[in-house]
């Protein structure tokens, strides 16, 4: 039995009966009077159970005086707990120092202590687990924290909004949906009320956040999914159409395996080639996804795309002298 389940059990005989002997406790757990000491110890100190000893009894209980302690739900095996640590440090990258730090700090110091008393300590844990950010932007972090709390309390939004293609700020009042983490960047999808339509705006490229004394307008589930999550990636759109790739032998084992879209279709070649197929609407991110591939990716159709690739390319060669 390892030592999270005897932890689990521990607390559930606690949690059950008045007052549980430290021999019961010793014969439900099996194992010697010192790790039964050890077991209780760790309990107490290092989890925050509030464990009492009743002396006249000679029984154990938890102080039903003390606020309801936090425990997790489940009592994670050191392998779990490995993973959390992971999950923990992915949030801390999400917004280090700032929203998330405050929530996420105690937790990471739970983990910590719950993972001091496995095999391998903290510090070497942490050190040999990296999460790596590729292009993540700067966001306000009051203003996330001004967006989140309208969002869940469905009010309206007044913000100035900087487009990425011009630079050009425009004031726009907003009725937030829903916020998406995608590659490292945060978007809020929102009905715009000054397009009259759904849109995905980018959360550092928003400048100044008021709350407006207004509720937000509900857009049904379906309605965002139709609009916003039909294309490919975050740039959606309604009108859909498929891009027909293909993949050189070389390149086809790496994109066989990854994960375009939900609803992308993929099969090898005769020849070794690997053709994917994918939804889109609007079409800058599938491009650069496309670019980065260079002379090992081709699209086949549809024929404005194709053309919009070559363009570039072509654009991109002259900058060499090779055009």
């Amino acid at each position: 039995m390892s030592k999270s389940e005897r932890f689990g059990i521990i607390e559930r005989m606690l949690l059950l009966r008045r007052g549980v002997s430290f021999a019961e406790l010793q014969q439900r757990l099996g194992v010697s009077r010192a790790t039964v000491h050890r077991d209780l110890q760790e309990l107490r100190d290092r989890m925050k159970v509030p464990i009492l000893c009743d002396r006249d009894t000679g029984t154990y209980r938890i102080d039903s005086t003390v606020e309801r302690y936090e425990l997790p739900g489940v009592w994670f095996s050191a392998g779990e707990i490995h993973a959390l640590l992971s999950m923990q440090q992915l949030l801390a990258n999400f917004d280090a120092g700032g929203l998330l730090a405050e929530h996420v700090g105690p937790l990471r110091q739970r983990l910590l202590g719950m993972l001091e008393s496995a095999s391998d300590s903290a510090d070497d844990i942490a050190r040999r687990i990296r999460i790596l950010s590729a292009a993540a932007r700067h966001y306000a972090p009051q203003h996330f924290q001004h967006i989140a709390t309208a969002l869940m309390e469905r009010r309206r939004l007044n913000i100035e909004y900087v487009a990425r293609s011009n630079g050009s700020a425009s004031q726009r009042q907003i009725s937030p949906q829903r916020l998406t983490h995608y590659r490292d960047n945060w978007y809020l999808d929102a009905w715009c009320h000054l397009r009259d339509e759904l849109r995905s705006f980018a959360v550092d490229a928003i400048k100044n956040v008021q709350t407006a004394d207004a509720p937000a307008r509900d857009i049904p589930e379906t309605e965002l999914d139709t609009a916003l999550g039909a294309g490919y990636g975050i740039f959606s759109g309604t009108q859909v159409r498929w891009a027909t790739l293909r993949f050189t032998p070389e390149r086809a084992r790496w994109v066989a395996a990854e994960h375009w879209h939900p609803e992308q279709q993929g099969s090898y070649l005769d020849d070794g080639r690997y053709q994917l197929r994918v939804p889109y609407s609007n079409d800058p991110e599938l491009i650069m996804d496309i670019l980065k591939y260079g002379p090992d990716c081709e699209v086949v159709g549809p024929a404005e795309l194709r053309e919009k690739v070559g363009q570039l390319l072509l654009a991109a060669a002259r900058r060499y002298g090779n055009g």
